[in-house]
């Protein structure tokens, strides 16, 4: 309905400031004459959006705008229960319960045909201690020191400003700021120990999609490559889960080329091409066929004294 898209272009202008009418188009799934016809309809309702020519143009609402108003409904309610629910069997939070109870109340005709289950982020005692510690922090916006072990097993001491907590790659993240650096980095919560907050407050103020983005570009410069697999068809359904690669060539008997774009020292695609034994070899880069020969190797030598 008209109404409802009149809606949702106002909250998106108020999310994403100045939008061009081509962009909100295909937001929308309409025609840009459509758009522009929207764009007068809010107008003559009181919304204050305004309009930019040239080659950054588009249409925004001005600042001093705000809703008041409830925009969310019943559906809108079961949706974001649903992720809160989702979240809360990875994280234990008190405030988290809370607020699920009180978005219940809200919610509570609704049908939740979407449910998400992210246990397996629940890793132990330890990290949930963590994540509480680093929440605390967070808010309160005061820099954190702990004990770092990174994947080149290096140990050291880390001070950082926490700016905010991710789960990603099957493991819980710290996304800090380092001021000594002048950078955002990751830390997998795991391979943390002795965490302390500060006295200290963080220098800056951090937003976090600004600070995803910096870290993002800076992880843009890791170096990728291709690799060539032979796969055998017992573990395609594996292969696609955990590679997300493509299969370049299938054959008669099920087996397949694959092919993966990885970053070079990365451990955990590694791992999983180990894993698969005897069903996958390597074809190429040569760097890569060495460097799992090694492997295996090494893995043999500890058993040659076996009787």
């Amino acid at each position: 309905m008209k109404i409802d898209r009149l809606l949702a272009i106002t909250i998106y202008l108020l999310n994403h400031k100045r939008t061009s009418a081509q962009d909100l188009a295909n937001r929308f799934e309409v025609s840009t004459r459509t758009i522009m016809r929207d764009i007068d309809s809010l107008c003559l309702a009181g919304i204050p959006v305004v309009s930019t020519f040239g080659v950054d143009g588009g249409y925004e609402i001005m600042e001093t705008f705000q809703m008041e108003k409830q925009v969310a409904g019943e559906i809108d309610y079961s949706f974001i229960l649903t992720a809160l629910k989702g979240l809360s069997t990875a994280y234990p939070d008190r405030e988290l319960e809370n607020t699920i109870e009180k978005l219940h109340c809200l919610g509570e005709h609704s049908t939740q045909s979407i449910q998400i289950d992210l246990g397996v982020a629940n890793e132990h005692k330890e990290v949930n201690t963590l994540l509480s510690l680093l929440s605390h922090a967070i808010k309160i916006r005061h820099i954190v020191e702990f004990i770092y072990t990174n994947s080149d097993n290096i140990t050291k001491s880390v001070v950082v400003e926490p700016v905010s907590i991710i789960y990603k790659w099957y493991h819980w993240y710290l996304l800090a700021y380092q001021p000594k650096h002048e950078s955002y980095c990751m830390y997998k919560l795991i391979r943390m120990e002795h965490l302390t907050i500060h006295e200290q407050e963080n220098t800056i103020l951090h937003n976090h999609k600004e600070a995803m983005q910096c870290w993002e570009s800076r992880n843009e410069t890791r170096t990728m490559i291709t690799i060539k697999l032979m796969c055998y068809s017992s573990i395609r359904s594996r292969c696609l889960e955990y590679l997300n690669g493509t299969i370049v060539e299938e054959y008669s008997n099920g087996d397949f080329l694959y092919k993966i774009i990885v970053p070079e020292n990365e451990q955990f695609w590694f791992g999983t091409v180990i894993s698969f034994g005897d069903k996958v070899k390597v074809l190429e880069p040569p760097g890569i066929i060495k460097k799992v020969v090694a492997t295996c190797n090494q893995v043999i030598s500890q058993y040659e004294n076996l009787d």
